[in-house]
């Protein structure tokens, strides 16, 4: 029986992703998004031009794929309408790839105002939200009063998002908080209509007939597992379930039909926004990581914060997924380091722990296993064998670690440099 196989980030997100699933998918006919929203960025680098896609699959520049997003996405109309735009000007036949989930939630103008009006209020203890209308989209789904994209072709449309748009407005009023959505408004509707070009499906059907067709399924996550909804650093958490679950009920398959499970890391750590962060680096050495790996968003082009690979939420992350292969991204950004540290528990007063605790703060100390680092420049060798000792040395203990072979690993942005194990 044909399983759907799944391939998401391990760490705080920015693993890597897109590059992997372009990697990844001539093994597959169907690329599916399940969850998040355009607040993710994915970066694809061939043929000598940078894509960032935020919502549709990384599948879309592979020929006769078909992209699906799921019902686990939120959708905002106007940056999938650009999206497909910069597609479409490059000559990708987006229409014929591409089907959307009729049951995907749509994050309107004033979701947007919500999002930024609620962070606004927080003063310190904002979350470092992207301000794209996620997290309040995901509160009127669980809600109940949410628009779905197969409401955009219901005859009472209009009257439908009126509706919503009055209560977002009611609710709005008790921010001090200035706002004009008139322009945005009118570029959303643009929006609208320009996705009614598009298959719009039961997904659930459509990707369990795909499976009985033995059609080869690869499930994309956004985001990272450390952001989860439940098991992430909550409340520094996105608001969907970012793990191999989420695949469940964001694309509508049983448990028993989830086949491999790729979990991407980096070999060092970063992370946008708010939130804990144990092996973060404040000196020259994360500065270095910053510099070199290019660490800024994709979606916001915010610096990243960059530390040490941790392996305590690597192994959490690798357990709650239930990964059976990993891949190692940006080994090649660790070229120049003469010594390299990778946590391997957390100090907690006087305790030592190796599990994942449920609240991590100024109190809990990264305990560091120190590698001599292999010093020499990666990005030209093409096979597992060439690599030096130190940084195979470095690879084996992450298996040993986890207990799950590393079976590719990046040593440059190009889709050329990937080697397979």
């Amino acid at each position: 029986m044909k399983k759907v196989d799944v391939v998401l980030g391990l760490q705080w997100g920015d693993e890597g992703k897109g590059k992997v699933v372009d990697v990844l998918t001539p093994r597959y006919q169907v690329i599916a998004r399940f969850q998040g929203g355009p607040n993710a960025g994915h970066s694809l680098h061939f043929e000598g031009n940078k894509y960032v896609l935020h919502t549709i699959p990384s599948g879309i520049f592979r020929p006769e794929s078909i992209n699906i997003i799921g019902n686990g996405v939120v959708i905002d109309p106007v940056i999938l309408s650009d999206e497909i735009a910069k597609l479409e000007k490059d000559g990708v036949d987006v229409v014929s790839k591409l089907r959307i989930s009729k049951k995907a939630h749509l994050i309107l103008p004033t979701h947007r105002i919500i999002d930024a009006a609620s962070e606004a209020s927080k003063g310190k203890t904002k979350i470092g939200s992207t301000l794209k209308g996620i997290g309040p989209t995901y509160m009127d789904k669980t809600g109940r009063n949410g628009l779905r994209v197969g409401d955009m072709i219901a005859p009472d449309f209009a009257d439908r998002y009126a509706r919503l748009k009055a209560k977002h407005l009611d609710l709005l009023r008790q921010y001090d908080y200035q706002f004009d959505i008139t322009d945005y408004e009118k570029e959303w509707m643009d929006g609208v209509n320009n996705l009614r070009r598009f298959q719009f499906i039961d997904s659930e059907n459509e990707v369990n007939r795909l499976l009985n067709e033995d059609k080869g399924i690869l499930a994309e996550g956004a985001q990272g597992s450390m952001l989860d909804i439940d098991f992430g650093t909550y409340p520094f958490v996105t608001s969907s379930s970012t793990l191999c679950a989420g695949v469940c009920t964001g694309l509508g398959v049983a448990p028993s039909r989830i086949g491999k499970v790729y979990g991407i890391f980096k070999a060092y750590c970063t992370r946008v926004g708010s939130g804990p962060f144990p092996t973060e680096l404040f000196d020259e050495d994360g500065e270095k990581m910053r510099q070199i790996g290019m660490e800024f968003g994709a979606t916001t082009g915010r610096a990243r914060r960059c530390g040490w690979l941790d392996m305590v939420a690597l192994r959490y992350a690798v357990m709650m997924n239930g990964v059976t292969a990993l891949i190692m991204m940006k080994s090649d950004v660790l070229n120049s380091f003469e010594r390299l540290k990778v946590a391997v528990a957390y100090k907690i007063g006087d305790q030592e722990v190796t599990d994942f605790p449920y609240e991590i703060d100024e109190q809990t100390v990264p305990v560091y296993k120190e590698f001599e680092g292999w010093n020499c420049n990666i990005n030209g060798i093409r096979n597992y064998e060439q690599f030096p000792e130190r940084l195979k040395e470095y690879i084996e203990f992450i298996e040993q670690e986890t207990g799950v072979p590393v079976k590719i690993i990046s040593v440059g942005p190009d889709r050329e440099e990937t080697i397979l194990r």
